[in-house]
């Protein structure tokens, strides 16, 4: 049977998070759920997700090596920035998840079969051009590109979490940005 704890946000800190850790198994997980209602002020914004997605070095040749200034920069950001900037990414890729978008890239490719990691992977590179190609092409399928793909984006919160806290980053975000996860644009 689980616990269910309702807490006001002013009484979570670190003493809370030390008088629970002492009552429960190190190997415990918790989950912290935020209700729907918006949040007066948004607690991570588009702006700073774009500014994150600017901070890419595209003079370097690796992934890795791209991404890396990010990382650093969110590996600076509380812990929650970085839960954040995952679902934001999420969101993003979700958004570009829509059939128009899928039979864009069939056309590029000249073929019936939708490789669901290829697509994944090339709406990743819409995501790493940044905020003005990542709305031209959500606003019109047509300019889905061939000829990019960017893979290593995926991967970026899990290497600032993993600098900034020496543990895996084993979180899973609400939205999926797995290829078919928008059912409702594939209809």
């Amino acid at each position: 049977m689980s616990t269910v704890l309702k807490v006001n946000i002013a009484d979570i800190n670190q003493e809370f998070f030390s008088d629970l850790g002492e009552k429960l198994p190190s190997s415990t997980q918790i989950e912290i759920r935020i209700p729907e209602s918006k949040p007066q002020k948004e607690l991570f914004s588009d702006d700073q997700f774009w500014r994150l997605i600017e901070a890419f070095d595209w003079t370097k040749k690796t992934g890795m090596d791209i991404l890396a200034p990010a990382i650093e920069q969110l590996a600076t950001m509380p812990v929650v920035n970085i839960y954040l900037f995952a679902d934001k990414l999420s969101e993003k890729l979700f958004q570009l998840d829509t059939r128009a978008h899928g039979d864009a890239y069939l056309a590029n490719e000249g073929d019936d079969y939708l490789s669901v990691d290829d697509f994944l992977y090339i709406r990743c590179a819409v995501v790493a051009e940044g905020k003005a190609y990542f709305e031209k092409v959500l606003d019109n399928p047509a300019e889905f590109p061939d000829e990019i793909s960017f893979e290593p984006l995926l991967s970026l919160a899990k290497k600032a979490y993993e600098k900034k806290t020496g543990r895996k980053f084993d979180y899973h975000s609400t939205i999926s940005y797995e290829t078919y996860s928008n059912k409702a644009a594939w209809k």
